[in-house]
């Protein structure tokens, strides 16, 4: 009998590191039987990814609405989520990082008497407000998981000292890199008709990429990130800020106030993966708060600010790769025309080794499985 797999995700940064994961189990048919549900706590970003790795999931949540809060979207995941559970009976669910998706999946999971598995698991800042509320959700499903795959080894230290028992956690590399990996050469082969056309309209211009959502930010923080953008801006005329906004209002009106009338910043909508990947790789520069790119950003060589006080990916810091700069104006501008002006700081940076692994993370992970499910019959 085949080995039920259950993978769960919500949002496009969760779609984009399980998407190889589940190429990997979908390959191996003689041994599992795999599913996917989405719970499309993001929708359109969400899709834009599943039709980019050609993934169509098996049953789909379809839960966003307007205006939805923490209460609510919790709730919604892990009542609509008993029926698949029920019918389907997975012997093994897979949860990633630190979403709503995620810890309420995995309470889900654990009620449905599944084993639970967290991929990128043992990240942490110990500080239950920051990021928010992605640190509790992480900590939470970490109490729930059966088993812990974690990215690096500073991770499995972290759950470790939680009193996580060893033999339930795999240092597996991030699954982020296998996704990155494959899209680089797959964008490069045939970039988009969006890329094709920006391509003309950027030439050869210095061009630094920004992205910015985190709700700790939002307010003073998403202000002093601004006019810290538009200071970078006005530095050198040649030079052109890319910054794909996100959808929320809280993002939106601060960056549109402060940063419309500059002419060499280019506020675009939210881009497709695809394309992202393609900014990130011409980029010069990134300066972000998101999780995903810390880690993707330096295999593609790229020194990164992260406009963030705190981060549960602190290999990074560690290695060189990236700097800390939080919301501060003056940092953010200072680190970053001091990377853009002085060339053997950047080259020093730009050739650190990534902490986060080698492609190999979804291979790794799903031979555990299957070497579990060999011992189990065996025995």
């Amino acid at each position: 009998m085949k080995t039920k797999i259950l993978i769960i995700f919500g949002t496009r940064p969760e779609a984009i590191k399980m998407a190889p994961l589940a190429k990997e189990f979908l390959k191996n048919t003689d041994l599992f039987d795999t599913k996917i549900c989405v719970t499309a706590q993001h929708r359109e970003m969400l899709d834009q990814v599943l039709q980019f790795f050609d993934i169509t999931p098996d049953f789909d949540l379809d839960l966003m609405k307007p205006g939805q809060n923490l209460y609510g979207l919790t709730a919604s995941i892990i009542t609509n989520l008993q029926p698949v559970l029920e019918n389907f009976s997975p012997d093994y669910v897979f949860v990633h990082g630190d979403t709503t998706t995620t810890m309420a999946g995995g309470i889900a999971a654990f009620y449905s008497g599944a084993k639970v598995c967290h991929i990128e698991a043992g990240l942490r800042t110990h500080n239950k407000r920051s990021p928010f509320p992605e640190e509790i959700n992480r900590q939470v499903t970490s109490r729930i998981a059966d088993y812990h795959f974690a990215p690096t080894t500073t991770s499995k230290e972290n759950l470790l000292v939680e009193n996580i028992a060893e033999d339930s956690i795999i240092v597996t590399g991030n699954t982020v890199i296998d996704a990155l990996l494959e899209s680089v050469e797959k964008v490069n082969q045939e970039p988009s008709p969006y890329i094709q056309e920006f391509s003309k309209t950027l030439g050869d211009k210095e061009m630094i990429l920004v992205t910015g959502h985190r709700r700790e930010n939002h307010g003073d923080g998403f202000i002093r990130i601004c006019e810290a953008l538009k200071a970078i801006a006005l530095d050198n005329s040649d030079r052109l800020i890319v910054y794909p906004v996100h959808l929320n209002p809280n993002v939106q009106e601060p960056v549109k106030r402060i940063l419309t009338e500059v002419p060499n910043v280019l506020l675009l909508a939210p881009l497709a993966y695809e394309d992202f990947i393609w900014m990130m790789n011409r980029s010069k520069l990134i300066i972000t708060d998101s999780g995903g790119v810390q880690e993707e950003a330096p295999s593609l060589g790229k020194p990164v600010l992260v406009m963030r006080d705190t981060t549960e990916r602190p290999e990074a810091v560690d290695a060189g790769t990236v700097i800390l700069v939080g919301t501060d104006t003056d940092l953010i501008v200072s680190e970053a025309l001091d990377l853009l002006n002085n060339p053997d700081r950047f080259d020093t940076m730009s050739r650190l080794h990534n902490p986060y692994g080698d492609g190999k993370a979804c291979k790794r992970i799903v031979d555990f499985i299957g070497s579990l499910e060999t011992v189990e019959k065996i025995s």
